[in-house]
């Protein structure tokens, strides 16, 4: 008998790990993860990188030689991190040979206080990119309306992207048309395209939790019925979306000359109201070509008892629109709620930032103190 997550993947379906710390690669959990789990790439972000250094006994030698170098606080981060992510990117190396380079992928993200300044985005991914100097590292950028233009600006450097806090359609389909546009300067810049990797980070439980909340407060039976399925008429309706946009003549063009699809990656897959399966944003989102990002709570549930029915997306398009028209029926307004959604992802990924240069400061000062003595 396959496990869940084996089934998953021979439904078309990469899992990715929306987790790591130096703990996890040091131990050997991470490598496990891909061995018994079906683990084939990692995602991070500033609130992640946050937990593992509060935990910090993994760190402690690192950060008391970057204190006796005198390390600001964000070099010690950058150096930190993406000592991190190079060394879990060599833990995937294997997974990134034996799939041609799609997957085995680590993601590493650009300061979120860059989200609304293009040019310092473009700067910091570049180097970013440098600095880990692994050819399966994803460099993270916003989908906000300065992360656009930075986006094309990266993948035409030759860099893979993924590109997150995607939140509704209409900001998607610029996504893709960035990375197009990205791939096409590649390819006239004389970069080899068909290393190039990206993936277009579609959150789903935060949409969940947003809307409910706004139908608890209609309060009707009919708002009541709606709640739990924004997220995912939302994400498949994306997927019809991708498969629309890389089927376009542009597209075509650019995979005939060696190009790969941007793929969607369904992110915040963790279910927050307990009302609901904990394997939602997993089961119900089955299809091929798609990747799904998952804290291990969600990981370890899926495996343990999610219950994998093959394709969950395709032919669900016209239901979808159908919740989409309730709930404007029901007075939520979608495009409100995807701004507000765009700026508090913004707004928490800097304040985990602005915690991580907290804890990095002050194990630094202490850090310092301890060479003092």
């Amino acid at each position: 008998m396959s496990t869940p997550t084996a089934q998953l993947v021979n439904e078309g379906v990469s899992i990715w790990l929306d987790d790591l710390s130096r703990q996890r690669i040091l131990t050997g959990n991470l490598a496990d993860l891909i061995a018994t789990r079906n683990v084939s790439g990692v995602t991070t972000n500033p609130t992640i990188f946050a937990g593992a250094l509060s935990q910090g006994e993994a760190y402690e030698a690192q950060v008391q030689q970057l204190a006796a170098k005198g390390a600001s606080t964000d070099e010690a981060i950058f150096e930190i991190t993406t000592d991190d992510v190079r060394a879990a990117s060599d833990v995937f190396a294997p997974v990134f040979a034996a799939t041609g380079g799609v997957d085995g992928r680590v993601s590493i993200e650009v300061s979120p206080e860059l989200a609304h300044d293009t040019a310092a985005t473009v700067a910091q991914a570049k180097d970013l990119a440098a600095r880990v100097d692994r050819p399966n590292v994803l460099i993270k950028i916003p989908a906000t309306k300065a992360g656009l233009p930075a986006i094309t600006e990266v993948i035409a450097a030759g860099i893979s992207v993924n590109v997150t806090l995607i939140f509704s359609l209409e900001r998607y389909a610029e996504v893709i048309d960035a990375y197009l546009t990205g791939v096409e300067r590649a390819k006239a810049a004389g970069h080899d395209i068909s290393t190039l990797q990206s993936v277009a980070s579609f959150f789903v439980s935060r949409v969940d939790t947003e809307v409910d909340k706004r139908l608890a407060a209609v309060g009707t039976p009919e708002a009541e019925a709606l709640k739990g399925k924004a997220g995912l008429a939302n994400a498949r309706l994306a997927y019809e979306l991708y498969q629309k946009e890389f089927a376009s003549d542009r597209a075509k063009a650019l995979l005939d000359a060696g190009a790969t699809v941007q793929r969607p990656l369904w992110a915040s897959t963790g279910v927050k109201d307990p009302a609901l399966p904990d394997t939602l944003y997993v089961t119900e989102l089955v299809a091929r070509g798609v990747v799904n990002t998952m804290p291990e709570k969600t990981l370890e549930a899926t495996f343990d008892h999610g219950v994998i029915g093959g394709d969950t997306v395709t032919g669900t398009y016209e239901q979808s629109r159908e919740v989409f028209a309730q709930l404007a029926d029901a007075g939520v307004d979608f495009a409100d709620i995807t701004q507000v959604l765009e700026d508090e992802g913004v707004q928490k990924f800097i304040a985990s930032w602005q915690e991580l240069q907290e804890t990095v400061s002050t194990a630094l000062q202490a850090g310092t103190a301890e060479a003092a003595r």
